[in-house]
């Protein structure tokens, strides 16, 4: 027999089925056992009887959370004790075949409990996310990648994916690096974003790209930030502004309508980054009228960002963006430092969301910006030579945007933090409970990837 979800079952009223899953609730009524149980799709009553000596016996020694094979009949709940906030409700399963798979010890934590602290959580992450709050969670951000991808080829979009392993370069945050075994004293770095390679694929003439990115960055957390993070990673070529902000507005969209039932409307207000600061104080306007209701998003853009900045403290000139977005060139060519940028973030509710530009596809205006941001000759060939000799190759016109895809989902959720979207996330100290890492390595795989640790020692108190 095949196994049957259980948010088909009303609609198999009659038939004998099986269904596989875990023991959500036990009740027993003397000579009664109900079993409540949760697959994926839903949960479902089933019941035996003490006649059934077997699999009342089987009932009687489970506990809650153990997984589950069982098979029976469908027939329909008696009135008054239907559940409706359960897609089976309506129905329950007479049993006649019970198997435990893996029967559960006792729970370190009531899986119903929900003021359970954070740290507890994340130490049984596995328990965790069995919570029908997580599950919805974590089952939305996966429709939401759906609705990303399959809009994305519609558009005649090519998914890639870039290095993980790849060159230090600086982009704001510092990097994890990873020692090279077979170079010693040599470092790979984790991408802070696949900036560099998503150019390069339009060097390449590939013209539409996205992906799922991975990123990392080794910097202090909050509630919205974690050092491994996923976002929507978009590049075209030939590309204006105006092209890459209607594709996003169109993307959001269809999220919004399709997730939400919500219809946003489109275009998007475009605020400039000086009106911005001269009206709201900051680059990243709330503009609801109320901010109380959760079901109201105020979308926009901050458009015209000054391409550079002074760095506190050091005097030196800092890219606002990334030193790979262009610049408007009228104003750069009079005074570059105090020139605009074609860049624009994507605000909803207060929060940035998404930030994209139109790049640098000429050599000359590159090296003209690193020189601006103080990268020498000698420093641009070293860090960036490859990408110097790819934009004389008939490197097209590109731009393109990133979404911060956990952030999305936070919001969409009204969610108190991106750990609450995301699987397998670290804490607020960048640790993961669950498995202990980051973790010591032993003498013999610091000496393999020739590396000497230089702890520093505790304070005492």
């Amino acid at each position: 027999m095949e196994r049957t979800m259980i948010k088909d079952l009303p609609s198999m009223e009659g038939k004998q089925v099986e269904i596989k899953g875990w023991i959500d609730t036990i009740r027993e009524h003397g000579k009664l056992i109900f079993l409540e149980i949760r697959d994926i799709t839903g949960t479902v009553q089933t019941l035996t009887t003490a006649k059934d000596e077997t699999n009342f016996a089987i009932a009687k020694s489970l506990s809650k959370e153990s997984s589950v094979r069982l098979a029976g009949e469908v027939k329909p709940r008696p009135e008054g004790t239907q559940n409706k906030d359960s897609p089976a409700g309506t129905v329950e399963i007479k049993i006649s075949e019970l198997e435990i798979y893996t029967k559960c010890p006792p729970l370190p934590f009531d899986i119903d409990n929900d003021e359970l602290n954070e740290d507890t959580r994340l130490k049984y992450r596995y328990l965790d996310l069995r919570r029908p709050e997580m599950q919805k969670n974590l089952v939305l951000r996966s429709q939401i990648i759906r609705i990303i991808r399959d809009t994305l080829y519609e558009e005649g979009f090519n998914e890639f994916e870039t290095p993980i392993l790849g060159k230090s370069t600086p982009e704001g945050a510092r990097d994890y690096v990873v020692p090279s075994r077979t170079q010693p004293g040599k470092f790979f770095a984790l991408p802070q974003s696949p900036q560099l390679f998503k150019q390069l694929l339009m060097v390449a003439g590939f013209e539409k790209y996205f992906q799922i990115a991975r990123c990392f960055r080794d910097e202090d957390l909050r509630s919205d930030r974690q050092p491994e993070f996923t976002q929507l990673d978009i590049e075209m070529s030939f590309a204006s502004q105006d092209d890459i902000i209607a594709l996003t507005e169109k993307l959001l969209k269809k999220i919004w309508k399709e997730i939400l039932n919500v219809d946003i409307k489109i275009p998007f207000q475009r605020i400039q980054y000086d009106d911005a600061m001269k009206k709201y104080n900051i680059d990243r306007p709330d503009l609801r009228k109320n901010k109380d209701d959760p079901k109201e998003f105020a979308f926009c853009w901050v458009v015209d960002f000054p391409a550079f900045d002074k760095s506190e403290g050091k005097g030196k000139m800092i890219a606002t963006h990334h030193p790979f977005t262009h610049p408007e060139m009228e104003s750069f060519n009079k005074d570059p430092e105090s020139a605009k940028s074609i860049a624009y973030d994507i605000v909803l509710n207060g929060t940035e969301i998404g930030g994209g530009s139109i790049r640098i596809h000429e050599e000359d205006v590159q090296k003209k910006v690193f020189e601006v941001l103080g990268i020498g000759e000698k420093e641009q060939k070293e860090k960036f030579g490859f990408l110097l000799d790819a934009l004389k190759f008939g490197a097209p016109p590109h731009g393109g945007i990133a979404w911060g895809l956990d952030r999305l989902v936070q919001i969409i959720l009204g969610a108190e933090s991106i750990r609450e979207t995301i699987a397998f996330p670290k804490n607020k100290e960048a640790r993961d409970l669950m498995t202990e890492a980051p973790s010591t390595l032993s003498t013999q795989q610091l000496k393999d990837v020739h590396i000497k640790t230089d702890v520093p020692k505790k304070k005492k108190k």
